[in-house]
């Protein structure tokens, strides 16, 4: 007998790491719908469903679609997401940090409330997020989009402990620096202090730089594979060699050593401009 063809989730997949994830899983068998805000046409190989995942209404909408059409759900790859432009943490107001969250973290947490009813009555699903390096290590000029991350990374291995038993695992796969246009659609803090505009400035130039140089997205959407497919999924899959040596150097290195590379890869310890001449930059 033919074994069923397993369906797939991929949220955020019109571009970058979800597009590539929604191909990758299309190749290996899946019968694959991708989701963006504002759907479309299918891409040819995947049919992409119109999806805002801060918005209940829309999450159950395109469940129930999707459940019409497939009649299950094997795999939810939670990929949705959008940063900050760097800059001081102190520079978003209450609004957008909560506006981050609620893509980043609670937009998560309601697509997995929406396909663990139906995973439980199959008794079989897998649910992979879509973390990051900075869930583990720190970020700054980037605190709220690391804290995201950090919030994804503590829901998502405990809920794993939660729904084994039913079974259904949940796994992070934690991407480093990807070559996406992650950097070209940052959302620009909204309460801009000239404090921390010159410093903002270098860790976003070092982050284009990183990202030119990061890893093609094709190298996480088959990390994403490894953990939908494998007979024993890990938790936490390392995605990419810069990736790999982080979570090394986190769990072997002395705190001081990675405090110290952070602010000497960052240049956060080189002299600022003065207060006069920042200003005058404002200016």
């Amino acid at each position: 007998m033919k074994a069923q063809q397993p369906v797939a989730l991929v949220t955020g997949a019109s571009s970058g790491i979800g597009l590539a994830t929604a191909n990758r899983l299309v190749e290996a068998g899946f019968q694959v719908y991708g989701t963006s805000r504002r759907g479309g046409p299918a891409s040819g190989r995947f049919q992409t469903l119109a999806l805002d995942v801060t918005q209940d209404a829309s999450v159950e909408a395109a469940m129930t679609e999707l459940l019409r059409q497939a009649g299950r759900i094997d795999l939810l790859v939670n990929n949705a997401g959008f940063g900050v432009a760097p800059g001081g943490a102190e520079e978003s107001s209450m609004d957008q940090a909560k506006a981050i969250f609620e893509t980043n973290f609670f937009g998560l947490v309601r697509m997995t409330r929406a396909v663990l009813p139906q995973m439980r009555r199959q008794g079989k699903g897998r649910i992979v997020n879509i973390g990051s390096v900075v869930g583990f290590v720190p970020a700054p000029y980037a605190a709220l989009y690391s804290a995201t991350k950090h919030a994804v990374e503590g829901y998502s291995e405990s809920l794993d402990h939660e729904v084994r038993a039913l079974g259904v695992r949940v796994s992070v796969v934690e991407p480093a620096y990807t070559k996406t246009h992650f950097d070209s659609n940052l959302m620009s803090a909204d309460a801009s202090l000239p404090e921390y505009r010159e410093m903002g400035k270098r860790v976003e130039a070092a982050l284009k730089k990183a990202i030119r140089s990061g890893d093609e997205p094709s190298v996480v959407a088959d990390v994403v594979l490894t953990a939908a497919t494998s007979e024993h999924p890990k938790v936490r899959y390392a995605a990419g060699r810069v990736a790999k040596t982080l979570r090394v150097v986190r769990k072997l290195a002395p705190a001081g050593l990675i405090d110290s590379a952070i602010r000497k890869d960052l240049g956060l310890d080189a002299p600022l401009a003065t207060l006069s001449q920042r200003e005058a930059v404002g200016r």
